[in-house]
C-alpha cells in the first residue's frame, strides 16, 4: 500500500461510530414483523386509555427484543396518556428498586436514597398515574435477574394488583428473558400464576442470511463509502452466525474490524481486520456479564478460575477465605453464575465422595482471566 493510500491522522473509515454502539436503535426492524404485530396487539389497548395486555418476551441474547420495545416505545411516548418505563434488571434486581425506576420515569427525578418506604414509593407512582389519567407499561427486561435474587414473584405481584391497591391505575407488564431454560409461570409463585396469563412472543435466533441483510444497514450508515465490501460483511455474517447468531457479536466484530484497519492506517477494512477481531467480539457476553457482576459474584468467578474443574467444596474453600461468607449464600451465587452461562456446575460421581458439583468455566480459561484483571 502507498503512502497515498494511507489514512492520515485527521482521517477515518466511519461515518457515524455510534451506529456500532449496542445502545444505537436502527431507523428500520428488519426480520422482526411477526414478533412486532404481537406486540403491538398487546400495547393497542393503551393507546385506547385502557390496561394493556401483559406480555412474555423470550428468546436468545441479541434476537432483537430489547430493539422492538424501544422502538414501540418511542412510537408510544408520542402520543399522550401513555408512559413506558424501561427496567434493566441487571441493574435494578430487587422489587424496590425496580419502583425507584418507575418513580424516577414518573416524577423526572430520583426518590430519595432512604426514609420513603415501599408503600409510600408504590402510592405515589400510582396516584400520579391517576392523577394524570395515564396508562404504565413496565418493562422488565433481563427478567431473570430478579428470579436469580428471589424478588420475581413479590415485584410482579405488586404490579399486577396495582388496580387492586389504587382504584383506576392502569399498568401493563412485559417481561424479556433471554434464559431459555428458566420457565417463568412455573418459578412464580401461585399468587401471581393466578392473574399472570401473558401473551407469548418469541424472538428466535437470527439465520446467516437475515444476520447478513440487518447488518448492511449498520455498514451503510456507520461506515464511509467502500470501506466494507461484500466479502467482508459475508465473513462477519458467517462468524456471528458461529456464535449463535447474537446480532451484538456483529456489530461489535464491524466496530473493531473498523478499528483495526485505522490501525494499519487502511482506508478499507479488510479479512485480516476481521479474524483479528473476532478474538475479542466473541467474548462479548462473558464481557457484559463480568461488568453487571456485584463484587462477591466477582470473587467467586475469581474463586473457580483459579480452581477451574475442580470440586464445589475445593472452591467454596477459596471463595470463603476472599469473602468471609458462608455456604449456603456460596451455593446460592453458584446457581446464579450457572444460570448466567458463566460457569458450569454439573453433579457426578466422585469416587468415595458420592455425588458431588463440578464447577468449571464457560469460556477458555485465558479470556476470563484477562477480563476479570
Amino acid at each position: 500500500m502507498s503512502d497515498e493510500e494511507l489514512l492520515s491522522w485527521d482521517e477515518t473509515v466511519f461515518r457515524d461510530e455510534h451506529v456500532f454502539e449496542i445502545d444505537y436503535v436502527p431507523e428500520t426492524f428488519r426480520h422482526r414483523e411477526e414478533q412486532t404485530r404481537q406486540l403491538q396487539y398487546a400495547l393497542r389497548p393503551a393507546v385506547r386509555g385502557s390496561r394493556p395486555l401483559n406480555a412474555m418476551i423470550r428468546g436468545p441474547s441479541g434476537t432483537g427484543k430489547t430493539t422492538a420495545l424501544q422502538l414501540l416505545g418511542s412510537e408510544l411516548q408520542t402520543r399522550s396518556g401513555v408512559r413506558m418505563a424501561h427496567v434493566n434488571c441487571q441493574v435494578d434486581a430487587t422489587r424496590y428498586a425496580v419502583f425507584s425506576r418507575l418513580f424516577e420515569t414518573m416524577f423526572e427525578y430520583q426518590p430519595p436514597t432512604s426514609g420513603i418506604s415501599f408503600k409510600k414509593l408504590f402510592g405515589q407512582i400510582t396516584d400520579r398515574l391517576v392523577e394524570n389519567d395515564e396508562v404504565m407499561v413496565v418493562v422488565l427486561d433481563d427478567v431473570n435477574y430478579l428470579f436469580y435474587e428471589d424478588e420475581a414473584s413479590d415485584t410482579l405481584y405488586s404490579l399486577l394488583r396495582a388496580h387492586e391497591a389504587h382504584s383506576g391505575a392502569k399498568i401493563g407488564v412485559m417481561l424479556v428473558s433471554s434464559d431459555l431454560d428458566l420457565d417463568v409461570i412455573d418459578e412464580l409463585d401461585t399468587r401471581v400464576q393466578s392473574v399472570f396469563r401473558p401473551e407469548e412472543v418469541y424472538f428466535p435466533r437470527y439465520d446467516e442470511p437475515a444476520i447478513v441483510d440487518i447488518l448492511q444497514e449498520r455498514v451503510d450508515r456507520g461506515f464511509r463509502s467502500g470501506v466494507a465490501d461484500a466479502t467482508i460483511l459475508d465473513r462477519v455474517g458467517e462468524l456471528t452466525a458461529e456464535t449463535g447468531g447474537d446480532l451484538r457479536v456483529g456489530i461489535d466484530l464491524l466496530r473493531r474490524a473498523g478499528l483495526n484497519a485505522e490501525m494499519r492506517a487502511s482506508p478499507t477494512v479488510e479479512l485480516e481486520d476481521v479474524e483479528k477481531a473476532y478474538d475479542k467480539s466473541k467474548y462479548v457476553h462473558l464481557s457484559r456479564h463480568l461488568r453487571d457482576l456485584s463484587e462477591t459474584e466477582t470473587a467467586l468467578v475469581a474463586a473457580v478460575t483459579e480452581h477451574n474443574g475442580k470440586r464445589a467444596g475445593v472452591v467454596y474453600e477459596s471463595f470463603e477465605a476472599k469473602t468471609g461468607l458462608g455456604y449456603t449464600r456460596y451455593s446460592e451465587l453458584v446457581n446464579k453464575l450457572d444460570q448466567l452461562g458463566i460457569i458450569d456446575a454439573e453433579y457426578t460421581t466422585v469416587e468415595g465422595r458420592g455425588r458431588s458439583r463440578m464447577l468449571t468455566l464457560a469460556y477458555e480459561e485465558a479470556a476470563v482471566r484477562e477480563r476479570l484483571a
